[in-house]
């Protein structure tokens, strides 16, 4: 392999390897380091195995409600470790694909720990110990971010889990603390619900789900009760104890109320940092603010030549975000005439939970807030034929418009399938795409998407089929 290249990535998560392969496509010599797994965090120990579980409990509550469907399933069980050994053969299957991928796009890939040395110089030192020294005209460090921890409950590995271990668990808990309720710690609930654990989620803030719109994470609280969630909102873990087998959490309401809440094992969600140290950032002047070095609209970190993307440049911290910034900042090395940079308020945020939950731009408060006068369109998936007929009658599309442009300032739903749904209004927002024109656009039925089209006509109270 080649020691000189015009772009060095390291980190070879879901920014880092497309950002390769599209240096790779413009011509640019590339070369990616990775520590670990190549596909990173997201295919390994993130995205793809957390929705290979999810399936699969999604799929036992299917089979255990089969006389919904005028169906008869019988004595349903499930192997946990077959779960589990299911969702890591499609990581290893996708992280492959990556590998063949570097090679397809002709990317060096050097397995190992890499380190800036000098601007535009990296060392990597691999396993065995030895040290390769290369250099890049360009630099992108997409090295991620791992699970936050809070001082007095650190994961041990055994009864408090953080994501890792919550995807490979050893036992099936009976009981279940999940501390806080953002997409991950909801997810996981939702997976371990379905399959039976008594679960209790802790959330610091007012609200589950807390940066969803507020009549979405309303609607979410509401359906995880129903099926036997606990969930507790402005409530905070003081401290938990850990014996062999469980912890006792002692849980501070936000009326200064304090309880006991005993479970088998405890999940920390609490947030992430991005994967900051060992790099050789202070040395050469990298700014760093509350573990995220700090980048402008094109991702450069004040360094020449030197760009961070995707988690370790800070929130949002998505997938998409991450691939999205490789592929704008590699362009922008390369000369591409148009790119320019990314529209944050555009990007579409995902929970994969039981019902999913999905949004992009502003919230109503949000939209308020920002002084907008606006207009909000509603529909109920009870509404929906295609839904009734999946027998997935609950949820809700909601949009939020500017009354006086007709702008789409942000739409969020919850129900069957709204993570794929949810493009369509992300295409309109990137197209600047005015009411008058969704208002204009035909639907096909019968398909969920319809519901889509109906919050649109009910802001104006044109609503067909409510």
């Amino acid at each position: 392999m080649s020691s000189s290249y015009d772009v060095v990535i390291i980190g070879s998560g879901p920014g880092g390897y497309v950002a390769a392969i599209r240096a790779s496509q413009l011509g640019l010599k590339a070369a990616i380091v990775e520590r670990e797994h190549l596909g990173g965090i997201c295919l390994n120990w993130g995205c793809i195995p957390t929705k290979a579980l999810l399936r699969s409990a999604e799929i036992y509550k299917n089979m255990k409600e089969a006389d919904h469907f005028v169906l008869s399933a019988k004595e349903v069980t499930f192997d946990l470790s077959k779960i589990v050994e299911r969702s890591r053969k499609v990581s290893g299957q996708l992280a492959s694909g990556v590998g063949h991928l570097m090679k397809k796009n002709k990317v060096d890939v050097y397995m190992g720990t890499g380190v800036l040395t000098a601007p535009g110089k990296v060392s990597v030192t691999d396993g065995d110990g030895k040290t390769s020294e290369i250099s890049g005209k360009n630099i992108i460090l997409a090295t991620g971010a791992r699970a936050r921890t809070l001082p007095g409950l650190e994961p041990d590995g055994k009864i408090i889990w953080t994501y890792r271990e919550a995807l490979q668990p050893d036992i099936m808990p009976k009981s279940l603390l999940v501390v806080g309720s953002g997409a991950i710690g909801i997810e996981f609930a939702s997976f371990f619900r379905t399959l039976g654990a008594e679960v209790t989620v802790v959330e610091v803030m007012d609200r589950i789900l807390p940066v969803e719109d507020e009549e979405i994470s309303k609607l979410a609280q509401k359906s995880f009760e129903k099926q036997g969630m606990r969930i507790l909102t402005g409530a905070t873990v003081e401290s938990i104890k850990v014996t062999k087998t469980g912890a006792t959490a002692k849980v501070k309401s936000g009326k200064g109320d304090i309880e006991d809440i005993k479970a088998d094992r405890v999940i920390l969600a609490v947030g992430i940092t991005g994967n900051v140290e060992g790099l050789g950032l202070e040395a050469l002047g990298v700014k760093v603010d509350r573990g995220h070095v700090t980048v402008n609209e094109w991702c450069e970190t004040g360094i020449k030549g030197l760009y961070a993307i995707g988690d370790i440049a800070g929130p949002p911290w998505l997938a998409h975000k991450a691939s999205h910034e490789g592929v704008m900042v590699v362009e922008k090395i390369a000369g591409v005439k148009g790119v320019h940079p990314m529209n944050v308020a555009n990007i579409p945020g995902c929970t994969f939970s039981l019902p999913q939950i999905a949004s992009v731009g502003l919230t109503e408060a949000a939209a308020k807030a920002a002084g907008h006068e606006v207009k909000v369109g509603k529909f109920p998936f009870m509404g929906n034929g295609k839904a009734i007929a999946l027998g997935e009658p609950e949820g809700l599309v909601k949009t939020v418009f500017d009354k006086k442009t007709g702008e789409l300032l942000g739409a969020h739903m919850i129900g069957a399938e709204v993570t794929e749904l949810i493009q369509g209004y992300t295409i309109a927002r990137t197209l600047e795409t005015t009411e008058a024109e969704l208002r204009a656009t035909i639907f096909p039925h019968p398909t969920l998407s319809e519901m889509m089209h109906e919050a649109v006509l009910d802001a104006d109270g044109d609503v067909l089929h409510m």
